[in-house]
């Protein structure tokens, strides 16, 4: 099963939550706070569920409270491969 990349994520950012941010921005600043981007804990809930329909696999509860970029690139990814 493919990991989600940043491209991926940039792209849910704006989907989802409508914060346009660019993948150099979350690989230049991995730890750079989701508050800070402007994503709330709804805009989360949003990426969550579009990566959900996307890959027919439940997140981890956990996925929701992460805190920057790359603490949830690292956990979503776990759970895919995981799944795999």
């Amino acid at each position: 099963m493919p990991q989600i990349t940043v491209e991926e994520l940039a792209a849910l950012m704006k989907k989802a939550a409508g914060v346009t941010v660019s993948p150099q921005q979350l690989q230049d600043m991995p730890d750079t706070g989701f508050d800070v981007l402007g994503i709330d804990s709804l805009g989360l809930l949003g990426i969550v569920g579009e990566l959900e329909n996307a890959h027919g696999t439940p997140m981890p509860v956990d996925a929701e409270r992460c805190k920057t970029p790359q603490q949830f690139l690292n956990l979503v990814n776990s759970t895919l491969m995981a799944g795999a």
